[in-house]
């Protein structure tokens, strides 16, 4: 049968691998008592809202028990009311609205957001009856733990793309028995229902960036790397590189950010608008509206449009950014694999080291092994050392041209180093050497040591690389440590320039 065929269905259609996931759940259902927590995983754009509709619905009319869908947003919640509506599956959303349910008779499911729910509960103003079955979406996020106790005699099903907790100290191993794994984005892609990600790395040094309690980097730190002008210059740069003319979805790590963002891109001529979470519900609305409807729209944004929103007509996606959390890396490139016409591809231009942090989006992911053993894998998540260390500096070719008349402009400092220690020398030596060739690069193509210092200005992103190479050698890599050495490098070439021209 071809996979790509929708199955008949009388409200929905459903994919093949959709109903086999379905019939994978009851199996698992039938087989385990009431009180069991089972917990599926499928990515982003694969279909979990249609996937677990069809499954309230086909419980429902199996056992006459009641369902509840619990959302940590309430964006969320109106859309997976819709979802179940298209699936004949009569509902009523708790909302902060609702104080009391007198007609909960009348409804065999509902959908709420979990903050809303549990004040209810805990407040004892309300009491959902007979639920035999509850459904966690973006089951990663823990706010849902503190429902539990409520349910303890209902089958709770979680499900979300990423199988790891957003509170490392509360992994999902212990609230869940079993992690059921669905279709790889591999096999989606290859059959047709997501698209290919073609992914663009830039190299940040991200060495100042703090990492909070969380566990992510904070957005004060992010956002004083971000909005530095040379990382402004280099954002635009990657867009009209790989982006330009394609509707494109920004995400930073702070609301300063993106209006830095917005601004930059404003002054460059190109249309854009930011969203955040301060804006109103009809911003909102007004706001993605505009972006659905303009071919080349850039939105930037922060945050909020990471989980539940759906915009297939996104060409290209922005992370101008660096987290620490494979989920949120998932579901920010996610966010624009969703096929739609002749959409079989879109660019995903990476600023924070994303890629080198997590691998490709669409390579095969161990989640059995990540939920089993998270702290495993998170202690062994690659460092920003140690993914800089792996840096290739570039020198761009207008910089190149200003030492033309130098025959030779490269220096391996590894190899310098190597052998230095293998000779019995001092490590310094290895800058030592670097100095001489630099100063002998401007004296070569400048006229007087004035403009020999105003040339040595150029040679700061190759300067900075050969410390940060240097530092690596002798493995002393601080932030204040290598900042000195910088300092000092640059004073010592523009004394040794002079002294080369006296």
């Amino acid at each position: 049968m071809d996979q790509n065929r929708p199955l008949n269905s009388p409200f929905k259609e459903l994919y093949k691998y959709q109903t086999e996931a379905i019939d994978l759940i009851f199996d698992n259902m039938k087989k385990n008592e009431s009180d069991y927590n089972l917990l599926f995983q499928l990515p982003t754009g694969g279909g979990k809202t249609v996937i677990f509709s069809e499954i309230v619905k086909r419980y429902i009319r199996d056992t006459g028990k009641k369902a509840l869908v619990l959302t940590h947003r309430i964006e969320l919640c109106a859309q997976t009311s819709k979802m179940l509506n298209s699936f004949d599956v009569k509902n009523k959303i708790i909302d902060s609205n609702v104080k009391s349910l007198p007609d909960q008779d009348e409804y065999k499911c509902f959908v709420a957001m979990v903050e809303t729910l549990n004040n209810r509960l805990q407040d004892q103003k309300l009491e959902v009856k007979d639920i035999g079955l509850v459904i966690i979406d973006e089951a990663h996020f823990n706010s849902f733990r503190k429902l539990f106790s409520y349910f303890d005699h209902s089958f709770i099903l979680g499900v979300t793309a990423t199988p790891l907790s957003s509170n490392i100290k509360l992994p999902m191993k212990d609230s869940y028995k079993e992690l059921l794994v669905g279709n790889s984005i591999i096999s989606l892609i290859a059959d047709g229902f997501l698209a290919r990600a073609d992914i663009f790395n830039l190299d940040v040094g991200l060495t100042t960036l703090k990492v909070g309690a969380n566990g992510d980097y904070t957005v004060k730190s992010s956002e004083d790397l971000y909005t530095q002008i040379h990382m402004q210059d280099k954002l635009v740069q990657a867009y009209e590189q790989k982006a330009k003319g394609k509707k494109t979805l920004i995400f930073n790590n702070g609301i300063f950010t993106s209006k830095y963002v917005y601004e930059t891109f404003k002054a460059a001529g190109y249309d854009i608008k930011h969203l955040d979470n301060t804006n109103s519900k009809q911003e909102r609305r007004d706001i993605l509206y505009w972006f659905k409807t303009t071919p080349d729209a850039i939105l930037t944004s922060v945050g909020i449009l990471t989980t539940g929103f759906d915009e297939p007509t996104i060409e290209a996606i922005i992370l101008n950014r660096a987290t620490k959390s494979i989920s949120l890396y998932y579901q920010m490139i996610g966010r624009g694999s969703r096929i739609i016409e002749d959409k079989k591809e879109f660019a995903v231009i990476d600023m924070g080291n994303n890629v080198a942090r997590f691998g490709n989006w669409g390579e095969n992911v161990d989640w059995q092994e990540i939920f089993r053993s998270p702290d495993f894998y998170l202690e062994n998540i690659v460092s920003d050392a140690d993914i800089e260390k792996n840096f290739v500096y570039t020198m761009g070719d207008e910089v190149i041209a200003m030492f033309a008349k130098s025959e030779n402009i490269e220096f391996d400092v590894r190899k310098e180093y190597d052998k230095a220690i293998s000779s019995g020398q001092r490590a310094k030596v290895v800058l030592e050497k670097s100095l001489e060739q630099h100063a002998q690069m401007c004296i070569e193509n400048s006229e007087d040591a004035f403009d020999g210092r105003l040339l040595a200005q150029e040679l700061d992103g190759a300067i900075n690389d050969r410390v940060r190479r240097y530092s690596h050698c002798i493995c002393k890599s601080t932030k204040n440590y290598i900042s000195w050495l910088e300092d000092d490098y640059k004073r010592k070439l523009r004394l040794l320039i002079g002294q080369k021209f006296s």
